[in-house]
């Protein structure tokens, strides 16, 4: 099942605070970036932002599962209405995902 887009604007709103948030379809689903990092995806309307070590010492408590099938786990963000805690959960992702170095692709 698609991704609703009013649900990916609603996301993308409720992260605002965090920086500049763009979606992109990506599969029917959405990915979602905060000032040009990749750091999540929106599948079935739920919202997985990549596990960093950061961010499971900040939130060790969130939920964590696979996006999609065959997927890496993800943290789960189950409570959306939580601006605050997403948009500390974004930042802190952001942060880790630029810090570390690249993977060089193959060719």
């Amino acid at each position: 099942m698609a991704s609703h887009p009013d649900f990916v604007n609603y996301v993308a709103e409720q992260l605002r605070e965090a920086g500049a948030i763009r979606s992109r379809k990506m599969f029917g689903e959405y990915g979602l970036y905060c000032d040009d990092v990749f750091f999540a995806v929106i599948c079935d309307d739920q919202l997985f932002v990549k596990v960093t070590p950061q961010g499971e010492a900040a939130f060790p408590h969130l939920p964590k599962a696979p996006p999609y099938e065959g997927a890496k786990d993800s943290f789960l963000v189950e409570d959306v209405e939580d601006r605050e805690q997403m948009t500390k959960l974004t930042r802190i992702t952001c942060d880790a995902l630029r810090s570390t170095p690249s993977k060089k692709r193959r060719k």
